[in-house]
């Protein structure tokens, strides 16, 4: 057997330990000894937990004013079927509980261990909970999640899996107010990652509810389930527009120092870091679009459906009739049963006050004259409309001709890239700019000249196929969809622009 590599299992091993430690303050209130009133022993560890998992909902949804009367009110809730205390017990419980994770003293916790990595005892220092805020008038101290309480909070699984969005986002928020740019561009791209998490979990949600509603008590669940994910996104999303004004003024405060021309590179950073997280809000924002959509379609779909399958499985012979002829009921009882299943009562009646009414008079002549006059007005919308797409085919032509000097050969993804670099975006929002590619890619190769003779193509692409002169337009389509604006898709293209 060949010799291990002790420098290479030993390496990182005072980043482990300090892991490790930051457990510590759980397994020291695991050795407290507390009753309840009936001599009940208090999971002092377990309350330990919840109480960072209180102080983290509160960053979450940005409550910053968490002492120790809310920590106890909380701890109140959260026992109140299970240990029998008195109104007191909860404050001492959450005081000892708060200067657990951060002594009275005011100093740091530390753990000391032996490091194996390099042969020597050290000491690492940690803090779980710190001060935030001051209340002079109530003599209140407030508290939140140190880095080190973050970083246990951020190990347990069930919040690891749910707030990972809402975990990278403090992150971020943190590196960026530090200037560590290379590591907030990392965390935002594992931010990204986290949203392809949760767009694979919708999608298996969306399934699962699909197939799974049976009853009304399933539909609540997914309908409890739907909320509380869009409330989480909500919070989320406005979390991230924080952080692009954030992130926008940073880049103002660096450009105003010159940064961009004394550290170029940094000046760089930022601004992939600005287009990377305009991307992953973007992402984000159409899964919270994905999750009202759940909630308000394909819920309410399942549970019609639910309704329907009930009553396809309904027999009226057997749940009805039978029962009516088996049993002798009461006329009383007979009229409750066969109610729901009678018409409504209907009356035709009129009001005498409509002789009243004021009456429509109008001559026959005068509508044929307004019919008229409306369809003279159509033609001149239509021929508004004609020119303005005539017009906008000729702008997105002098566009592409002006791209393809460059080089001979695009694809359509480019020619979204270039509108977007020039400020020309709002190009592609238009219905118009996917009717132009439609029409040119059917008639490709397409030349000056070439659809002279067709009404539509003489009207609406003439302009535009004028700018080609002597040259031909080639245009392929592959298999990628392009999604570059919400509300239109289209396919990959390959374009190519060669002499006649």
């Amino acid at each position: 057997m060949g010799q291990f590599d002790i420098a290479m299992i030993s390496s990182d091993y005072h980043e482990r330990m300090r892991r490790l430690a930051l457990f510590d303050p759980l397994s020291d209130l695991e050795r407290k000894r507390e009753k309840d009133e009936n001599g009940r022993m208090i999971d002092m560890k377990g309350l330990g937990l919840l109480t960072l998992l209180f102080f983290f909902e509160q960053k979450v949804i940005r409550h910053y004013k968490s002492g120790l009367k809310q920590l106890a009110t909380f701890i109140q809730e959260v026992t109140n079927d299970r240990y029998q205390l008195q109104a007191n017990d909860y404050y001492r419980l959450a005081n000892i509980l708060v200067d657990n994770f951060r002594p009275g003293t005011g100093v740091k916790r530390t753990y000391t261990f032996y490091n194996w990595e390099i042969g020597r005892e050290e000491q690492i220092d940690y803090s779980i909970l710190k001060t935030d805020r001051f209340n002079p008038d109530t003599t209140e101290q407030y508290y939140t999640l140190d880095e080190d309480g973050l970083e246990l909070v951020f190990a347990t699984k069930e919040f690891y899996s749910e707030f990972q969005l809402s975990i990278n986002q403090l992150m971020l928020r943190k590196q960026l107010e530090r200037g560590e740019f290379s590591g907030a561009l990392r965390q935002i791209n594992e931010m990204r990652v986290a949203v392809e998490g949760i767009d694979e979990r919708m999608i298996a949600l969306k399934q699962e509810i699909q197939r799974s509603i049976v009853s009304e008590k399933t539909f609540d669940r997914y309908k409890d389930l739907l909320d509380d994910s869009y409330q989480r996104m909500q919070r989320e999303a406005d979390e991230f527009k924080e952080l692009r004004q954030f992130v926008k003024e940073t880049k103002d405060r660096l450009y105003a120092k010159d940064i961009h021309q004394k550290e170029q590179k940094t000046y760089d950073l930022i601004l992939t870091i600005t287009s990377e997280l305009e991307g992953v809000h973007y992402d984000h924002f159409r899964l919270l679009e994905q999750t009202l959509a759940l909630k308000n379609t394909t819920l309410i779909t399942a549970q019609e459906s639910l309704y329907y399958t009930g009553i396809e499985a309904f027999n009226f012979d057997h749940e009805i009739t039978s029962h009516i002829i088996s049993v002798p009921l009461p006329v009383e009882t007979m009229k409750g049963v066969l109610h729901p299943f009678l018409q409504v009562e209907e009356e035709r009646i009129w009001s005498p006050l409509t002789l009243f009414a004021e009456q429509s008079l109008i001559d026959e002549r005068q509508t044929e004259q307004s019919a008229a006059m409306l369809e003279a007005k159509g033609d001149e919308e239509s021929d508004a409309r004609t020119k303005a797409l005539s017009k906008q085919y000729k702008k997105l032509m002098e566009q592409l001709l002006e791209l393809l000097k460059e080089q001979r050969e695009i694809r359509l993804s480019d020619f979204f890239d270039y509108l977007t670099d020039t400020n020309q975006s709002t190009l592609y929002t238009y219905r118009s700019f996917y009717d132009f590619w439609l029409i040119v890619h059917q008639r490709s190769p397409i030349a000056r000249g070439e659809m002279e003779n067709e009404e539509d193509g003489k009207s609406l692409l003439a302009e535009a196929l004028y700018l080609l002169g002597d040259q031909r337009l080639f245009i392929t389509e592959e298999k990628a969809i392009l999604n570059r604006y919400k509300r239109y898709s289209i396919q990959e293209m390959v374009i190519r622009l060669e002499e006649s």
